[in-house]
């Protein structure tokens, strides 16, 4: 759900306050380069062992400023998460996005987040082979009291089976030295660390115990805003009754440590790396006077892998990095380092293939790492590019960046942008009408947070999908664009597919509708059209065209600046309904716009 940027790098007698370890979730809320830079590991966050299927919900109400700044929102809207990640459809998905975080930040370890279930061992299996360096198998019995009560009740599985599934398939496949199984779901004691251990995990995940620990008294009015201790509140007067120290926590983890010590005494063993894997030391009991409980047949859960003794498991890589990764910005690294060091700007021109992935993260992610989501002054750094780029081109772009493509490009473009821009046009001896052809893949925009993209053609599906602060213009789109959006501002000058705004609860879209196909294709539960007959959006929608002509050399564009008086009346602005979310303050808007009025030279 994002993170204050002043923990990033502020230190308190001598520790860093930030989280060395954070998520990234189907919601993408406050993923910026310079979050994705000051992580030592980044957890894909693919389900929750208390909720597995459902995506998270925030109600206006506890949208305050500090977590709508977190999570560059507006205050008072609900936040809506998809319930899966939109650019996860397949394990090959999964590894792209394992790759993206690699590239934006070298430095960190990548771990994915799974639940326990029928079947997650394969998924395991994909996840060592996408090549994360973590697995973390959660279990049903964690989770705080924001999950719906159902689904604490009656949703999941106890993280035992999907460990036990998950070592079982790991070592069946040789892939289990690849890497490092973690478990958490409902941890309490020692006991439990040491089945874990038994079982195959290496690392082993404290949540609502810990933070019992530290004074919750699982109130379950965490969605509330009225936690009584002031633990998951952001009510002022309700945190000041919160008296909860570290040394808490770590009294109760001490008295873990020892109970497994004792527990590892009488199993004869001195290291808990000893413990790891060794199945044939757990007996499954039989209770007395539950016939029915003495039905269960526990002998697939103990079963060591095939063709092994003891599946012991000693770790052999320190990372699990592709070997044959072609990464496009190590060559344009030392290129651009006269510009992020803020020596001199750049302009740096080159081919590009569609085996080069995710250009320009890697130069943002270093340019976050050193100047922060500020990123430096704007064109510092050019890259011009022809041909096809592959998937996740300008990734986590930062500002002072700006990338442009004759070509084409695949799936994601501009994930998680948050500054730059970004400039996609056809070859200059292009015979086709640019308006009428794909120029990009799906999913385009995911989680962006700022930045602009201008695209001379259509876009596939899912265009802009929570985004929530990039401005973008584009000549059509598929299905579910502007889904589950939270701010920023599009602009759509062609066909659109089913579907428009689901779950949209801020930012606009303005679209070419000359046919009044709008009101079949739009979704009209959060979200409303009307004429653009504001003057203020008017002028947005004027520059950003403006922009994108400019940029692009767009034919449809160049039509709509020539005979403005025409196409503003076929213009329709979709935005959430009154009740939903109050209207965004205009300065900031006015502003921007200015700024891109700057840039055009008008």
């Amino acid at each position: 759900g994002g993170e204050d940027p002043r923990r990033f790098r502020e230190r308190r007698g001598g520790d860093q306050t930030g989280s060395k370890m954070k998520q990234v979730a189907s919601g993408r809320f406050g993923v910026t380069p310079e979050y994705l830079a000051m992580a030592e590991v980044l957890e894909i966050k693919m389900a929750q062992g208390s909720k597995p299927g459902e995506g998270g919900q925030l109600p206006g109400h506890k949208v305050t400023e500090i977590i709508a700044r977190a999570r560059r929102t507006q205050p008072g809207v609900p936040l809506i998460s998809p319930p899966p990640h939109h650019d996860i459809y397949s394990i090959e998905d999964l590894k792209q996005l394992i790759y993206d975080l690699k590239v934006v930040n070298p430095r960190a370890a990548v771990a994915v987040k799974l639940v326990a279930e029928a079947g997650v061992g394969t998924i395991a299996a994909g996840v060592a082979k996408g090549y994360a360096d973590y697995v973390l198998i959660s279990g049903a019995e964690g989770g705080t009291g924001a999950s719906p009560w159902s689904s604490i009740k009656y949703a999941g599985l106890p993280w035992e089976l999907g460990l036990a599934e998950s070592n079982q398939v790991l070592h069946r496949n040789g892939l289990r030295e690849r890497v490092t199984l973690r478990t958490d779901g409902g941890f309490r004691r020692g006991r439990d660390v040491a089945v874990a251990a038994l079982l195959g995990a290496e690392e082993y995940g404290f949540g609502t115990q810990a933070m019992v620990a530290v004074g919750c008294q699982i109130a379950r009015q965490c969605h509330l805003n009225t936690c009584p201790v002031g633990v998951a509140t952001q009510d002022e007067a309700l945190r000041r009754k919160f008296w909860g120290e570290p040394e808490m926590l770590v009294r109760y983890l001490f008295f873990v440590a020892e109970e497994l010590r004792e527990l590892m005494a009488e199993l004869g063993f001195r290291k808990v790396d000893e413990m790891v894997g060794r199945v044939d030391l757990l007996v499954q009991k039989t209770p007395e006077g539950h016939p029915k409980a003495g039905t269960l047949d526990l002998s697939p859960l103990l079963a060591l892998p095939e063709g092994t003794e003891h599946a012991t498991h000693i770790h052999t890589q320190s990372r699990n990095d592709d070997p044959h990764a072609d990464v496009l910005d190590d060559e344009l690294m030392p290129l651009a380092r006269p510009a992020i060091d803020l020596k001199a700007p750049v302009k740096i021109e080159r081919a590009v293939r569609n085996v080069h992935r995710t250009v320009g993260a890697r130069i943002a992610g270093e340019i976050a790492r050193i100047h922060g989501d500020e990123g430096i002054p704007d064109n510092s750094i050019e890259i011009l590019l022809a041909g096809s780029a592959g998937q996740s081109f300008g990734a986590f772009l930062i500002n002072g960046m700006r990338l442009t493509l004759n070509g084409e490009a695949n799936d994601y473009v501009g994930k998680g942008m948050h500054g730059g821009e970004l400039t996609l046009r056809p070859p200059d001896e292009a015979r086709f009408h640019a308006h009428d052809n794909v120029i990009m893949g799906n999913t385009a925009l995911y989680g962006a947070t700022g930045g602009s993209l201008f695209a001379a053609g259509q876009a596939g599906e899912r265009f802009a999908v929570r985004n929530s602060g990039a401005w973008a213009v584009v000549e059509g789109v598929g299905d579910h664009a502007c889904e589950y959006m939270t701010g920023g501002v599009v602009a759509i000058l062609g066909p659109t597919g089913r579907n428009l705004g689901a779950g949209m609860s801020g930012g606009s879209a303005f679209i070419l509708d000359p046919n009044g196909a709008l009101a079949d294709n739009m979704n009209p539960e959060m979200v409303g059209a009307s004429p653009v007959e504001d003057q203020d959006d008017a002028e947005t929608l004027h520059a950003l065209i403006a922009r994108h002509h400019q940029l692009t050399r767009s034919v449809r564009a160049g039509d709509a600046l020539e005979n403005w008086a025409a196409y503003l009346p076929l213009f329709k602005r979709v935005a959430p309904l009154p009740h939903v979310a109050p209207p965004a303050p205009r300065e900031r808007q006015r502003a921007r716009r200015d700024a891109m009025l700057a840039a055009s030279g008008r």
